[in-house]
Order: structure tokens, then C-alpha cells, then sequence
């Protein structure tokens, strides 16, 4: 891990917040270990939440409203995915037998989790100033770049297109396969009741996120 220290710019203390961190479930359950990302990724989110928050907050004088609309796009799944390619954390997680032969170092949402539990561990680690000029590093750039279209909150650019047609709208998890680990949510969204779209993800958030994206597509025909 000692190139990924070198390109956060940080001298970890304890290196084994660094291994749980990249430690998926199955590898964990595989190799009889105590203790896997999850409870990181718990605490690297709200970090994650508060910084977004913060910068947000001293850089765009805009409502309430929107800020919370621009939050949600720099921490969704997408994002978080960004960052972790970006990061080539890929080269880090440690997954069992059977999620690496299913391609789970590269699944979008474990790359997701993972950059989570990184900025969890750098924060328990480190404290806050250092995880906050880490976040800030990594994530400020994305926000600055135009080019950047992956960053996209289809949900409340849906609501607001339904608002204007005065017409009601509604989100429903139709399926939910996979391990508890692995699971993919698929989701519909309807509009007056007529289904508009439909999308699938590792997390029921962003399953509402595609139906949303597939319905605005269906709608621009």
C-alpha cells in the first residue's frame, strides 16, 4: 500500500485500520477474520458527508435545497466509484475465492464501499484535518471540471419535471437478488401510476437513480 500512502500524502499510524479497510466479507468469512469494511464504511460516509458539507457550504451560495442536491451527487455510488478507479483501489481489496473469480474487486459498489472505509480508517487514523485535506484532494477536482458528467441527480431532476406537470410520482423496489454482501436492487418509477423506467444497482439508492435516468431518456424521445 505504500505507492497509495504516497499519492494520499500520508504516514499511517496503524496500518491495520488500512487492512480491514480493503477487507471484503467473503474474504473475511473465507480466511476466519474478525472484522471486515463494513463498520468503516459506516463512519467514512458520514465523513465523507460532513466534508462535501462543509466545502459546499463556503463555496456555493446557493439554498439549502441545492446544496443537498450537490452533496448527493459528489457522494453517490457513481462518485464514489470514480474516485476509487481514479485511486486504483482495485489493486488493494482483498475478496474470497469465489466474489475474485466473479470480478468483485472491479464491481461498482464494492469499489464504492471501499472508498468509503479508506476515508473511515484515514480518520480514525489521522483525525480530521487530515482525512478532510484527503476528500478534498481527491474529490475537488471532480467538482471543477466541466467535463465531468457523471455526476448526475436524476431523481430530483425527475421531480422536478413532474412537479411542473403537476402528475405524481413514485418509486418501487420491484426485486432484490444476490448474497447479503452482493445484493442487486432493481427499481421502477412510475409517473400517474404508468411505469416510466426501470434500473438495477448494488444499492436501492441508486436503483432509483437508473429507473430516474431511464425514464428522463423515455421522456426526451
Amino acid at each position: 500500500m505504500k505507492k497509495l500512502f504516497k499519492k494520499l500524502k500520508i504516514n499511517p499510524k496503524n496500518k491495520e485500520l488500512y487492512n480491514i479497510a480493503f477487507s471484503h466479507s467473503s474474504y473475511v468469512n473465507e480466511n476466519h477474520l474478525k472484522s471486515d469494511y463494513e463498520r468503516l464504511e459506516f463512519l467514512g460516509d458520514a465523513v465523507l458527508e460532513l466534508v462535501m458539507s462543509d466545502y459546499l457550504y463556503k463555496s456555493r451560495k446557493v439554498s439549502e435545497g441545492q446544496m443537498t442536491k450537490l452533496r448527493a451527487s459528489y457522494v453517490c455510488e457513481n462518485a464514489l466509484y470514480e474516485y476509487s478507479k481514479g485511486l486504483e483501489l482495485s489493486n488493494y481489496i482483498k475478496v474470497g475465492h469465489g466474489e475474485e473469480i466473479d470480478g468483485g474487486r472491479y464491481k461498482k459498489v464494492i469499489l464504492a464501499d471501499i472508498f468509503e472505509a479508506l476515508m473511515g480508517a484515514i480518520y480514525l487514523d489521522l483525525g480530521f484535518k487530515t482525512v478532510k485535506r484527503v476528500i478534498d484532494d481527491i474529490v475537488i477536482p471532480y467538482i471543477e471540471d466541466p467535463n465531468v458528467l457523471f455526476f448526475n441527480d436524476y431523481k430530483s431532476v425527475l421531480q422536478e419535471f413532474v412537479q411542473t406537470q403537476q402528475k405524481s410520482l413514485e418509486y418501487n423496489l420491484i426485486d432484490e437478488q444476490g448474497p447479503a454482501h452482493n445484493k442487486v436492487f432493481t427499481t421502477v418509477v412510475k409517473i400517474d401510476d404508468i411505469v416510466y423506467g426501470k434500473g438495477s444497482a448494488g444499492s436501492k439508492k441508486e436503483s432509483e437513480q437508473e429507473a430516474a435516468k431511464d425514464a428522463l431518456e423515455k421522456l426526451a424521445k
